[in-house]
């Protein structure tokens, strides 16, 4: 009985997929006979060609001291370019303020004394005064204007290769609501 139900089932859904759907068949195929896939050619492969790393001449960049002078305090003579800082003179002034980096030096004053501009820089718990002409920070920083809201600097970098370069930077006077945090 169960082979018969099936063999009915069965005989049911193929009449069923008989012809009803000609029509869709026959509107697809009218659509699609101009239709040609169109895959464009890969390009050819070249082969590889090994190019020659040459050392003659160049710097070694895993040089030891590319990553870090030598002595910071005793710089090669003719080596460092015309900027090339006086690192004697800096033992000579040991300043406090340029024990500190620039980033942690804060300009909270501003003082005209006897026709002189000054600022007032804070560094941790300490306060000094500078005018024109005084050192400061950790790259040599001279102070070169005052006004009332800056102080500008004259900095000297160095870079890998060891030359030395002026880069010019500012502090700003910090008002009491940009200090509460």
């Amino acid at each position: 009985m169960k082979r018969l139900l099936l063999i009915a089932l069965c005989g049911a859904l193929g009449a069923c997929a008989g012809g009803e759907h000609e029509d869709m068949k026959q509107w697809m195929a009218e659509n699609t006979k101009d239709m040609r896939g169109n895959v464009p050619k890969l390009p050819d492969v070249k082969p590889y060609e090994p190019v020659p790393y040459d050392m003659d001449g160049m710097l070694d960049p895993f040089k030891p001291s590319k990553i870090e002078p030598e002595s910071r305090y005793k710089q090669l003579a003719g080596k460092g370019g015309a900027f090339q800082p006086d690192f004697e003179a800096r033992e000579i002034r040991n300043s406090m303020l340029e024990k500190y980096p620039i980033e942690s030096l804060k300009m909270i004053g501003y003082m005209n004394v006897n026709k002189r501009p000054m600022a007032v820089i804070q560094v941790e718990d300490k306060v000094k005064q500078v005018k024109v002409g005084d050192y400061m920070g950790l790259d040599f920083g001279m102070v070169t204007q005052i006004s009332d809201t800056e102080v500008q600097l004259r900095e000297l970098i160095q870079d890998s290769a060891g030359d030395w370069s002026e880069r010019k930077s500012s502090l700003y006077l910090q008002s009491k609501e940009g200090s509460k945090k």
